[in-house]
C-alpha cells in the first residue's frame, strides 16, 4: 500500500495509528472497491493523519488509474450574455435586461471570439449564458451553426442542463429532441453546471428548486441518451454538509453507472465575496469551503468515483493555480483550461483571474511531479510535455504543508 515520499515517488502508508472506520474504507479504497455515502461523510471528517492518509490514498488511486501524468485544455469562454431572470441567491454574473451592465452578444461577435480562440490555439470553446427573457427560440442552435460554419474542427462545449430546460421550453420541444437538434447543428459536448447541490432541501433554498434535482439529472441522461457526453460539478461550501456532498457524488456514480456520459468530475468551491446569498444572510451562509474541504473533496470523490468517473478536475478559477496543483497529488489529474474571458467567478468576487498561459498549466503540472499533456475536450492526448529534470518538481505537497493548516480549520 503506497504514498508519496516526494513529488513523483511512492512509499508504504501508514494505517497503524488510523480511526479504524476511516482505516478500513480508505483500505477497500485501495482495493478498488467501491464505497458507500455513508463511508464518504465519514471521510469528510477526517482530521490530523486520518486526513493525510485520506490524501495520500487518493495519491495512489489516481496513480493507479491515470498514471504519473495530468492534463489540461486550451479553451475559451463565451458568456454571450449575462441578463438572467432567475435570480439564484449564489450567482452575481446576472443582471437585470435594463441594468447598465446588462450584456447580450451577437452571433457574429460569438463567433468572432471563437475565431480569437482557434487562432491562439484553442481546440474548443465552452459557451453559457444567462436565461435571457427575450432570447429567440433558435438562438442556441444558430450560435452552433455559426461556429461551426466558420470553424468545423473547433468543438463546442456549450449550454447547461439549465440552459436547456430554458431552451426546450421555447422552442416547445422535449429536453431529448431538443439536444438532438442541438447535436445536429453542431453541439459537441456538455457543461455538466448548475447541478451545484443535488439535493432538494438545498436547491429549494439557493434556487427555489427551478431547475429540480429530477429535471437536471433528466436532462444530463437525455444528452448521454442522443450521444452528447457531459461533465459532472458540485458547487460546496455555502449552507450545505459533508452528507450532502457524499449523496451527491453517490448519485453522480449511479446515473454513470447507467449511462457512461460523464467525461469529468468537476469540484467548483463556492465564491462569497458579492453573492446575495452570502451577503444577505450574515452568519447562516459559509464563505466557502476551508482549504481543508477543497483537499477532501477531491481526494473524497477519486475513492468514491473510482472506475466510473475517472477524470477530477482541480479548477485554478476557484482556488489558484497553486492550490489547484497540489490537488493533482491529493486525487486530482487535470487542471482544466486556460479559459480566456473567464467571468462568472470573476463576477462573484474570485480572485485567481481569468486566463492561464498553457505553458504556466504544464509547468503546474510539473511541479507536482507529473508529466503534463494537453488534451482534448474528451481527453484525447494532444500533445506530451514530459517531466525533463528533478529541478522542475518544487512544489509544495500536501505532505508537507496542509497538515500545518489543520489547526486553523
Amino acid at each position: 500500500m503506497l504514498s508519496r515520499n516526494d513529488n513523483s515517488k511512492v512509499t508504504p502508508i501508514q494505517f497503524g495509528r488510523l480511526n479504524p472506520e476511516i482505516r478500513d474504507t480508505l483500505k477497500q479504497a485501495l482495493e478498488g472497491k467501491e464505497i458507500s455515502a455513508k463511508q464518504a461523510t465519514t471521510l469528510f471528517s477526517a482530521q490530523g493523519q486520518d486526513y493525510q492518509a485520506l490524501l495520500n490514498v487518493a495519491d495512489q488511486v489516481r496513480q493507479n488509474l491515470c498514471g504519473d501524468k495530468a492534463s489540461f485544455v486550451i479553451t475559451r469562454n463565451i458568456n454571450f450574455t449575462n441578463v438572467c431572470y432567475m435570480g439564484c441567491k449564489f450567482c452575481n454574473f446576472a443582471k437585470p435586461i435594463k441594468h447598465e451592465d446588462a450584456e447580450f452578444l451577437s452571433l457574429e461577435e460569438i463567433s468572432n471570439r471563437a475565431q480569437e480562440a482557434w487562432d491562439r490555439g484553442a481546440t474548443e470553446v465552452c459557451i453559457q449564458g444567462g436565461l435571457h427573457p427575450k432570447m429567440s427560440a433558435d438562438f442556441y442552435r444558430n450560435i452552433l451553426l455559426t461556429i461551426k460554419a466558420r470553424l468545423p474542427k473547433l468543438h463546442i462545449h456549450a449550454f447547461s442542463p439549465f440552459e436547456i430546460w430554458y431552451g426546450a421550453r421555447r422552442a416547445k420541444m422535449s429536453h431529448k429532441a431538443f439536444l438532438q437538434d442541438l447535436k445536429f447543428c453542431g453541439l459537441d459536448s456538455m457543461p455538466g453546471t448548475a447541478a451545484e447541490i443535488l439535493d432538494v432541501e438545498i436547491r429549494e433554498q439557493l434556487t427555489k428548486n427551478k431547475l429540480s434535482t429530477e429535471d437536471w439529472i433528466s436532462i444530463v441522461k437525455a444528452a448521454h441518451e442522443v450521444g452528447i457526453k457531459t461533465t459532472s460539478t458540485i458547487m460546496y461550501g455555502h449552507i450545505d454538509q459533508p452528507h450532502h456532498w457524499a449523496n451527491h457524488l453517490e448519485l453522480l456514480r449511479n446515473t454513470q453507472k447507467e449511462t457512461g456520459g460523464f467525461t469529468e468530475f468537476v469540484p467548483l468551491g463556492f465564491v462569497h465575496y458579492k453573492t446575495k446569498l452570502y451577503n444577505d444572510n450574515p452568519g447562516q451562509v459559509r464563505p466557502g469551503p476551508t482549504r481543508n474541504e477543497h483537499f477532501k473533496m477531491h481526494a473524497v470523490a477519486r475513492l468514491m468515483l473510482q472506475g466510473q468517473i475517472n477524470n477530477i478536475q482541480a479548477s485554478w478559477v476557484k482556488m489558484g493555480s497553486d492550490v489547484a496543483a497540489q490537488m493533482l497529488r491529493s486525487g486530482a489529474n487535470d487542471l482544466g483550461g486556460t479559459l480566456m474571458n473567464e467571468s462568472i467567478s470573476r463576477a462573484a468576487g474570485g480572485e485567481h483571474g481569468q486566463e492561464i498561459e498553457p505553458q504556466d498549466l504544464v509547468k503546474f503540472i510539473h511541479s507536482a511531479g507529473l508529466d503534463a499533456f494537453q488534451r482534448s475536450t474528451l481527453y484525447r492526448n494532444v500533445h506530451d510535455y514530459p517531466l525533463q529534470t528533478k529541478a522542475e518538481t518544487s512544489l509544495i505537497l500536501p505532505s508537507q504543508e496542509i497538515i500545518r493548516c489543520e489547526a486553523a480549520v
